[in-house]
């Protein structure tokens, strides 16, 4: 799954294509993805202005004047600006076509599993950050907000895990379990620690971690296990650095022992027991 890293990727690569251009059509292929599509998408939003484009965890955001489109990957998609009269591929559901000086640009959808997104909050909801999907998100990893400070108060009464404490997203958004694993060995916590007993010296150290594993991520086009690819097609390359994610039974990096695997809420988790503790 795409995780904060390919959704920022993502949208500093769509930006310059996007912000300031005016939407010329709207193309559904079906009926929705994950979420049926929104009545009347192309109605809403053919002549409209792209103001901004931003992120909130792993939503992609399209701010017009009148709202802001919401694009989530899901599982498996990924975005692609291409010239228009490029035919389809079986998996591409939706498009996004606009005008531009050197001429119309697509902004197409591809997602073969169908987990991803395309919804519609208009300004006369209220709030975006009131929306269902978005209002219960924590702060941004990558912002002001986000502080060891934070994490050691608001871990107080978790006995959870601090791996699926992180996964959660009620606290700090965006740390998947790629970045959960990366920034849990970076300072040296072992992911099976109940958060409430981990101190706030140590939620100082994960902050700090977190921070740099996803700018790491960002900068080296994140990470391309199977389906994700930046808007031009390349793949990111984060998945060479990993020190311990996808590593089961390879020496660790620092000491040598054998990267170990085990499941936490349904999910693979990988860390070193000699230098996570």
């Amino acid at each position: 799954m795409p995780e904060l890293p390919e959704v920022e990727v993502t949208r500093r690569g769509v930006a310059p294509y996007l912000e300031g251009r005016v939407v010329e059509q709207v193309v559904l292929r079906r009926i929705g993805l994950r979420w049926p599509f929104p009545a009347n998408l192309d109605a809403l939003l053919a002549g409209q202005r792209i103001l901004t484009t931003g992120r909130r965890g792993k939503y992609l955001l399209l701010g017009f004047g009148h709202g802001t489109l919401i694009i989530h990957l899901g599982m498996s998609g990924h975005l692609r600006v291409l010239p228009p009269g490029i035919d389809p591929n079986k998996h591409d559901h939706f498009d996004l076509q606009v005008a531009s000086e050197a001429g119309s640009q697509v902004l197409r959808l591809h997602d073969p599993r169908r987990f991803g997104a395309v919804l519609w909050h208009g300004a006369h909801e209220g709030s975006l950050e009131q929306h269902v999907l978005l209002r219960d998100l924590g702060v941004e990893p990558l912002g002001g907000a986000f502080s060891g400070a934070l994490l050691h108060r608001a871990t107080r009464t978790r006995s959870a895990p601090i791996k699926q404490v992180l996964l959660a997203g009620d606290i700090v958004v965006g740390v998947g379990n790629i970045y959960a694993c990366e920034s849990l060995f970076r300072a040296g916590i072992n992911p099976k620690t109940p958060a409430a007993r981990i101190s706030r010296a140590r939620y100082d150290k994960l902050a700090t971690a977190i921070k740099e594993v996803l700018a790491a991520a960002i900068a080296q086009g994140g990470s391309t296990l199977k389906d994700f690819l930046s808007v031009n097609g390349q793949s990111g390359y984060f998945q060479q650095t990993y020190f311990v994610y996808d590593r089961a039974g390879v020496p660790c990096r620092n000491c040598g022992t054998p990267v170990r695997q085990i499941k936490q809420g349904q999910r693979s988790t990988f860390y070193c027991v000699h230098c996570q503790r």
